[in-house]
């Protein structure tokens, strides 16, 4: 006999809705809401203080210009997390641990250290993104912004103890914040909204600059340790009992990343309406975030600045847990070897001390990271590519020829941009790019 329901933790209420849903004994809405989680976690990587950076500077110097590059890049994070939560579901196994089966040894220690580099990147944009919120709401230093921020992602990180369901819905709520936020910066701003309608769709790169924040658009968009994490997270956390509840448990995942990524799409594409709107006509060269802020508030007022702050710290905390959740993964996945979570914080946490602590510009230096973070991300698209593609993996979940393409296109378009970057930092003459 089964214990009462009363009696299960809210993980295991939320396990055995699935199920019901899986086997056909349930059709509710509640019953579906059961599965939404991982894409919800997975998303909060799209909207992390690294887009703040990036947006605001392209929202600022080029107006709306780049919403499609925001369009673009969304859409790419779709289709990969689509992937990365089939491959989950599919094998039991998640990205990383798939690369350390398959994979020569000296390859696998070469994509571990390769991720570790993007889990540093990513933790700089986090905890900078946080401590600046902090400092600037509260006007407390730089430093102790961060050690707040690391205090609270902490807290929320022994949540996920009590197993999946709570520290999904912590994140959930977290996304509900950051989005509130900016609908209702929209809602402040005067967004010339047939403008950012045309450009939505239609490609231009001015310049050098341009190409550099679209390359960091792509890097702060479809994040590295976001398509290894999706893996992971459902791997296990829905039992499947046959290939026909597999397929229900995989396109109902697809839903769930198409709801989760467009939310995070329309937050990114609000922040570079809010940034055009407040700042492109009169003040171009905003640049910073704490300039952002320090102009909002004789601009459009100082709830639209307080809003602003909020967002951000929400983001650089949420994200923070995240990507400590990512990390952990990744090692475990990599090399079979966990360590304790206080010490994973501690080790992707230097750099953003080092960074403040040598005065180095804050949002420069998130810009750059975001820039890391698309280099790196060529490694997991292609093997996520390669594995989802492979029959004797996959099975009749292979890949369809059409998503095949896709993938391989985005995949080549990340790559092209990577090297024009790379050709114009060295001053090699792009054709076509102006300037």
């Amino acid at each position: 006999m089964s214990e009462p329901a009363t009696s299960q933790s809210l993980t295991e209420r939320t396990a055995a809705s699935a199920r019901d849903v899986l086997s056909g004994r349930r059709h509710d809405l509640k019953g579906y809401f059961a599965f939404f989680g991982p894409a919800v976690i997975a998303s909060i990587a799209y909207m992390d203080p690294g887009n703040f950076a990036t947006n605001i500077q392209a929202g600022a110097k080029y107006g709306y210009e780049l919403l499609w590059v925001v369009l673009g890049a969304n859409m790419i994070a779709m289709l990969f997390q689509a992937l990365s939560a089939k491959l989950g579901i599919v094998t039991a196994k998640n990205l990383a641990e798939m690369c350390r089966d398959h994979f020569p040894r000296p390859v696998v220690w070469a994509m571990w250290v390769a991720s570790e580099i993007s889990a540093m990147a990513t933790d700089l944009a986090e905890f900078l993104g946080g401590a600046i919120g902090l400092s600037l709401l509260f006007g407390m230093p730089l430093l102790a912004g961060m050690g707040v921020t690391a205090a609270v992602t902490w807290a929320i990180l022994m949540v996920e103890g009590r197993g999946f369901r709570p520290i999904e819905l912590v994140i959930g709520a977290l996304v509900g914040v950051i989005s509130l936020c900016y609908l209702i910066e929209i809602v402040i701003a005067p967004v010339d909204w047939g403008a950012a309608a045309y450009h939505l769709v239609v490609p231009r790169l001015a310049d050098g600059e341009a190409l550099l924040l679209a390359v960091g658009i792509i890097g702060a968009t479809v994040m590295p340790h976001a398509v290894f994490l999706h893996s992971g997270l459902t791997q296990s956390r829905t039992q499947v009992n046959d290939d026909e509840e597999r397929r229900r448990l995989v396109a109902i995942s697809n839903r769930e990343v198409i709801i989760a990524l467009a939310v995070a799409g329309l937050v990114n594409m609000a922040m570079v309406m809010m940034a055009s709107a407040a700042f492109h006509a009169g003040h171009s060269e905003v640049a910073e975030i704490e300039t952002a802020y320090h102009t909002l508030a004789p601009l459009l007022g100082g709830a639209a600045a307080a809003v602003f702050l909020v967002s951000l710290i929400v983001s650089g905390v949420s994200s923070s847990v995240v990507g400590t959740m990512a990390g952990q993964m990744i090692m475990q996945g990599f090399i079979g070897f966990r360590i304790p979570i206080w010490l994973r914080r501690l080790v992707t946490m230097v750099p953003a001390f080092v960074v403040v602590a040598l005065g180095i510009n804050a949002t420069q230096a998130l810009v750059v990271s975001q820039v890391v973070l698309s280099i790196v991300l060529p490694l997991p698209m292609i093997t996520l590519l390669m594995f989802t593609s492979r029959r004797d993996l996959m099975g009749r979940f292979v890949n369809a020829r059409r998503t095949t393409n896709l993938a391989i296109a985005a995949t080549v378009v990340v790559l092209a941009l990577n090297l024009v970057l790379i050709a114009n930092v060295f001053g090699v003459p792009v054709p076509g790019l102006a300037g």
